[in-house]
């Protein structure tokens, strides 16, 4: 039996929480995933896995021999990383998890990275706050940007690095610009705008299990008012698209105003009263030992002349 391998599936099928999935994940059949397992169990003479007439979970002693097999797969990628780096050439993958309203930034951040250091891949993801968070404890990711206000919540062993302030404006079609219209020109900020003023428009979006739309709730309750949106959705394209060419407005922050400010078509109002800025920032597992790629990321997400870059293109456009 390799034991590493049957750990490494183990681990898929913790995250894929399906047998054929996991198999599928990992390359190999779904027969050749079981009989893996069954092996791993026949090692520790313990049941590691739920059976039934589909997944159905891991024992507590699974749950232990996963903790394992998630550190032992951590230390490998490590070492690996260790032997194939040079003293200033880190080589590896880099798995990145963002909020939707963060990839703007992550992708400045990720392109920058690895224009330094070309033996970097960085392997970028949009995820949920709640997901980032459990894939890093679970060490699925190594790193993660969200909102790092809301990291004592469930109690994980999360670092926070801060990164920016993220601002809110409420943005629709300016009302001379064509239906549809994708001209080239700058976006046009105009004047302070009420959350409840804000509230009277069909606005486009993000669902309810996003920590964004929490948020902007949080933001019209005070207020005084509770919307309903004309269009929900969980991707960043449709709520941008869905302004450019529809008949709704929504509320943006800086970071993703930021990617649409060559649309001349689109006008931005800075919202108040409430005056809500968000701290967002990276997040890394504590008390875990970096590999060299993540020492690398750490350190430009610390440098100033990044910080100055992520605070022009998120803040204030006022």
């Amino acid at each position: 039996m390799n034991l590493l391998a049957s750990m490494r599936y183990l681990v898929a099928l913790n995250e894929h929480r399906h047998f054929g999935r996991a198999a599928q994940a990992c390359h190999i059949t779904q027969p050749a995933l079981s009989n893996a397992l069954r092996a791993l169990e026949q090692e520790f003479g313990v049941v590691i896995v739920q059976r039934g007439r589909s997944y159905a979970g891991l024992t507590h002693e699974g749950e232990r021999v996963l903790a394992t097999a998630q550190r032992m797969l951590r230390e490998h990628e490590v070492l690996q990383q260790e032997l194939n780096s040079g003293a200033d050439r880190p080589q590896g993958a880099l798995r990145i998890g963002a909020v939707p309203t963060a990839m703007p930034m992550v992708a400045r951040f990720a392109a920058m990275l690895q224009a330094r250091y070309p033996g970097i891949l960085p392997s970028v993801r949009s995820l949920s706050s709640p997901d980032i968070e459990t894939e890093l404890d679970a060490m699925s990711l190594d790193i993660g940007m969200g909102y790092t206000d809301r990291l004592g919540a469930r109690g994980l062993r999360l670092e926070p690095l801060p990164q920016y302030t993220e601002h809110y404006y409420f943005v629709r079609r300016a009302a001379d610009a064509p239906p549809g219209g994708f001209q080239d020109g700058r976006i046009r900020i105009g004047g302070n705008m009420p959350w409840k003023d804000a509230a009277q428009h069909p606005l486009c979006m993000l669902t309810p299990e996003m920590h964004n739309r929490t948020i902007v709730d949080s933001a019209f309750a005070i207020a005084g008012e509770e919307v309903r949106p004309a269009i929900e959705t969980n991707s960043i394209m449709t709520l941008t698209i869905s302004v450019v060419v529809g008949e709704v407005c929504s509320v943006l922050p800086g970071a993703l105003l930021d990617a649409m400010r060559g649309y001349s078509t689109l006008e931005a109002l800075p919202l108040v009263q409430p005056d809500v800025r968000t701290p967002v920032g990276f997040m890394t597992l504590a008390g875990v030992r970096p590999s060299r790629v993540l020492e690398a990321a750490l350190s430009l997400a610390r440098e100033d002349g990044w910080l100055r870059h992520a605070a022009a293109h998120s803040g204030d456009f006022g």
